[in-house]
């Protein structure tokens, strides 16, 4: 029971200090897709330490756990963690947390399913806006819809028949090169499967709003995955293009005006793009990557480190 109790107490310390680390970082807008993978790898290890003492604290609980779990290993494994017989701590624990699984598996659901009852209906209104023409066959493969709008907008659904949809406002706003990067910026969430990194953060600070590594989870993926399709369309078609489509999608919103909202994201994001700060070294980001991936390591190895201290005994 002792070592579900250290991983408790190791989730509890990284949900803490993983987001004030990550708050304190000035990298993180430099290299978005490396400041994405850092923040999943502290996620799945708090994760990974509720999920690992659950069924220690299980094993300890109940013998129906307890004996399929440590059936290939000697007795003396066992006996490292401690395990009691009925404990009713143990029992309550792993009660709790299993309640704390199952409701992440359905904020999970609920998001998901949610996500596509929205583009359902999308869907339905843009067939009912700009209907197949006579001879154009529904591919499978990704499809660009024109609609009429005086409102300036290009978004990209995702799904089983991906759909990038573009307005006649945002058509006569933006030239060749700014569309060309507009287009490439929505290919980028496409590519790198954004759509789902956000239906997870959002579950999870939906299912657990006052834990907050969860919920600036969510606002830090969606805030990092803008920025990672800006730098994916800027890379092929330059930084200022992407800039000035910003500036010409959004300059009916006010962000840019005479009294612009200085925390705009879009206002943000236009200033990170024509400040063009250096990225960080190869060598850095390899070392940020390997780093972030021993976080979740850590419990991993807190939980086996008895077992493998007895078969070595």
């Amino acid at each position: 029971m002792a070592v579900a109790v250290a991983l408790l107490a190791l989730g509890v310390l990284i949900a803490a200090a993983g987001p004030r680390a990550l708050a304190r970082a000035r990298w993180l807008d430099r290299e978005p897709v490396v400041a994405l993978w850092v923040w999943q790898c502290v996620v799945a290890a708090v994760l990974l330490c509720c999920a690992l003492s659950m069924t220690l604290s299980a094993a300890a609980a109940w013998h129906t756990v307890r004996v399929p779990l440590f059936s290939p290993a000697p007795g003396s494994v066992p006996a490292a963690y401690g395990l009691g017989t009925g404990d009713a701590w143990a029992a309550a624990t792993a009660s709790l947390l299993a309640v704390g699984g199952a409701w992440t598996a359905a904020m999970l659901a609920r998001e998901v399913l949610g996500a596509r009852a929205r583009r359902r209906h999308l869907r339905a209104g843009l067939r009912h806006r700009a209907p197949l023409l006579p001879g154009e066959a529904a591919t499978g493969g990704p499809r660009l819809t024109v609609l009429e709008d005086p409102r300036p907008h290009a978004a990209w659904l995702p799904g089983g028949r991906p759909r990038l949809v573009v307005t006649t406002a945002a058509l006569r706003r933006l030239d060749g090169s700014r569309l060309d990067a507009v287009l490439a910026h929505e290919r980028g969430h496409a590519r790198a499967r954004h759509d789902w990194l956000l239906h997870c953060s959002g579950a999870l600070a939906n299912g657990f709003p006052g834990v907050r590594v969860f919920t600036t989870f969510r606002d830090e993926v969606h805030r990092l995955v803008e920025l990672a399709a800006d730098d994916s369309a800027s890379r092929r078609h330059g930084r200022l293009a992407i800039a000035l489509a910003l500036v010409e999608l959004n300059e009916h919103r006010g962000v840019f005006g005479p009294c612009p909202t200085p925390l705009s994201p879009a206002r943000q994001r236009v200033d990170r793009l024509l400040a063009a700060a250096p990225r960080l070294t190869p060598w850095q980001r390899l070392r940020l990557t390997v780093t972030a991936a021993l976080v979740p390591a850590a419990p991993l190895l807190v939980t086996f480190l008895p077992g493998l201290g007895a078969l070595h005994g």
